[in-house]
């Protein structure tokens, strides 16, 4: 199975990851993007734009192994891209082609975890992450979510609850 972690900075997918792998150790992890790259503005438009294609090419090159977990997919760019131009910080030229991308690739991912941020399980970061990004990356990454849910083979499953809850709800997912 091909599973892309997708969530906001800060919500949980590392450790889930970790999680996940512990006990499914036949599965190849893969990294946030943004750890490949030496970017100046990490929460600007060319950073997104850059994460956006590190991580569609992850996506095409791994197509063909059979258990793969990748945190971050293309989807969360669009997310980001789109939270940025709502937030008034970009004009928006990006998304469509991000969006595009972004579909292209679903089609080669089984499953997209989706981690919102919960308030009832709340994952503190610092104020210099940028909590209004945050917030509204979650957001849009929630609506593009339940844009595409019915839409293809790619099955999304939003997980919430503590850490543990969530790593059982993947394994069971996974089981299926």
């Amino acid at each position: 199975m091909r599973i892309v972690v997708s969530g906001t900075h800060g919500s949980g997918k590392s450790t889930l990851i970790a999680d996940f792998v512990a006990r499914r150790p036949e599965y190849l992890a893969l990294g946030d993007p943004f750890e490949d790259l030496d970017l100046d503005d990490p929460s600007g438009e060319a950073s997104f734009a850059a994460q956006l294609r590190v991580t569609a090419s992850r996506v095409r090159e791994t197509a063909g192994e059979p258990a793969v977990i990748s945190e971050r997919g293309p989807l969360d760019f669009v997310a980001y891209l789109t939270a940025l131009e709502q937030l008034g910080r970009s004009d928006g030229e990006l998304i469509a082609r991000a969006t595009t991308i972004a579909d292209a690739s679903l089609t080669d991912v089984d499953l997209v975890v989706i981690l919102p941020l919960d308030d009832r399980h709340p994952i503190r970061v610092p104020v210099d992450e940028d909590p209004a990004l945050r917030e509204a990356m979650d957001a849009a990454l929630l609506d593009l979510a339940d844009e595409r849910e019915d839409s293809g083979g790619t099955r999304f499953l939003t997980l919430g609850g503590d850490p543990a809850s969530r790593l059982r709800d993947l394994l069971s997912a996974t089981n299926e």
